[in-house]
């Protein structure tokens, strides 16, 4: 549906369409330029009051009425402003009045002009909470797309650099950004992914970048690994599109995706890189190590107490000697429960109250558990090892997936014995070779198939030159 030339009929639209009567931060103010009358319509909190001043004073020193015979050459001689746009499509008018544009109508003007002069409430780009670095810059993503850009932009000033916008969902119109090096993507990959955003047929990203993630990947609800890697550190994301990755950026969310990713990429971290190569090879070294440990720690001791003889006499120590209420394998399943509990239950606890509340729990739940019989010392241990192991992992998502396995394991070894944990060790090394990546390679790749060359630079933190000249895939 087109605007029409007359501006009270169009006023009259916008005002049944946008409900005015209802809204009340839906603004709209009729000016005189010379003869002709003109209409702005915007959303009180997204226009900057400042240009729009500034804008105005223009047209009211207009005296050309050659200026205004058309949209375009008032668009172009009148409005000082850069970003500006012609629109006739009533659908698209609203969609940008509603992410933050002004749109100016004038009485004859087949076109109405968008100015783009919008501004979002938005909060400090600090340092993320999760993705902390000793070195290196300390600033993060917000939820404003632009500004996103505008961290990535800083980091590479290349005519190469091409940031794609997009909209998702019918109803949210959300906006999202595709970025990448154009000399170094695979225009294959991106290609795939822009035709399945452009053809995503939902209303909205109600979940955000996890709803956007679904749309890309269909992959079954069963499978806990991650295929994207999530990151909020604009100096992270740069690396990635540098190295030929594609960064997606969804409006209102502090964080970008990063694709294609093996769980290699998902290991990867920034305080590697701002360390010299040995201290960040032992780094990487340490999480592969840690993360080795906490699959296997609790699954090993379950099957090492069900067979004391094969025990070694230097690790007697890690065999239960006095009597207990709760069986092992019972144990460490209520536990591996009752800390997602806890963890669920610091995110809603006032920031004042986090130390004292932490302090008495540790006290309550670590000595009178023991006390009560519930639980064993060795059980409390090295679940409390396997949880503070979890948190040395980049991704919570990558760290869920491993839990799930985990507790697998537990519970195949418990029923079944040293047949159980082989089959469950087979298991999840059949599930990680068969599952694959966005572009159909393996999540174990380079490892499986083995790449040499590939591999060590994800093992070993090499020389920066050396890292950033060859391609990861």
């Amino acid at each position: 549906m087109k605007i029409s030339t007359n501006i009270d009929q169009n006023i009259k639209t916008f005002q049944e369409q946008l409900h005015c009567d209802k809204n009340f931060d839906i603004v709209y103010r009729t000016i005189k330029i010379m003869d002709k009358t003109a209409c702005f319509f915007f959303v009180d909190g997204f226009a900057k009051d400042e240009i729009m001043t500034k804008m105005m004073d223009a047209f009211f020193k207009i005296q050309d009425q050659k200026l205004l015979t058309d949209a375009y050459t008032f668009s172009k001689s009148c409005i000082s402003y850069g970003e500006i746009g012609l629109e006739d499509d009533l659908d698209k008018l609203f969609v940008a009045l509603l992410s933050g544009q002004i749109v100016m109508m004038l009485d004859g003007f087949d076109r109405a002009v968008l100015i783009d002069a919008r501004t979002y409430p938005q909060r400090t780009t600090s340092e993320p909470e999760k993705d902390k670095v000793f070195r290196g810059s300390h600033d993060g993503f917000v939820e404003t797309l632009v500004l996103n850009a505008a961290l990535i932009r800083r980091r590479i000033r290349s005519p190469e650099l091409c940031m794609q916008h997009l909209s998702i969902g019918t109803i949210s119109h959300t906006d999202v950004s595709i970025c990448y090096m154009n000399n170094k993507v695979s225009q294959t990959l991106l290609n795939q992914i822009v035709q399945k955003l452009k053809s995503a047929d939902v209303e909205s990203l109600t979940m955000n970048q996890e709803s956007l993630v679904e749309v890309l990947l269909k992959r079954k609800w069963y499978n806990p690994f991650p295929k994207v890697k999530f990151t909020e550190r604009p100096d992270t994301t740069a690396a990635q599109i540098l190295e030929g990755d594609i960064a997606i950026l969804v409006d209102n969310s502090p964080s970008a995706i990063i694709l294609p990713s093996t769980i290699f990429h998902l290991m990867e971290e920034a305080n590697d890189y701002y360390f010299p190569p040995l201290t960040g090879a032992y780094l990487r070294l340490s999480r592969f190590a840690v993360l080795f440990v906490a699959i296997f720690l609790t699954p090993v001791w379950i099957l090492l107490t069900q067979y004391p003889d094969i025990v070694p006499e230097w690790l007697k120590f890690i065999l239960i000697t006095e009597d207990i209420s709760v069986p092992l394998l019972l144990q460490l399943l209520m536990l591996e429960v009752a800390i997602d509990g806890l963890q669920l239950a610091s995110l809603n606890t006032p920031n004042m109250l986090a130390t004292p509340l932490s302090i008495i729990a540790a006290i309550i739940v670590g000595d009178y558990a023991v006390q009560s019989g519930w639980f064993s010392p060795q059980a409390l241990l090295y679940q409390a090892f396997v949880t503070l192991a979890n948190f040395s992992q980049p991704g919570f998502e990558l760290g869920y997936a491993l839990k799930f396995f985990r507790i697998l394991l537990l519970i195949v070894t418990g029923a079944f014995g040293i047949w159980g944990f082989v089959a469950g060790v087979l298991f999840l090394l059949i599930v990680l070779v068969c599952n694959k990546t966005v572009t159909g390679k393996c999540y174990l790749y380079p490892l499986v198939p083995f790449n040499w060359q590939i591999l060590k630079r994800h093992l070993f933190r090499m020389n920066i030159k050396n890292h950033t000249t060859k391609k990861r895939r």
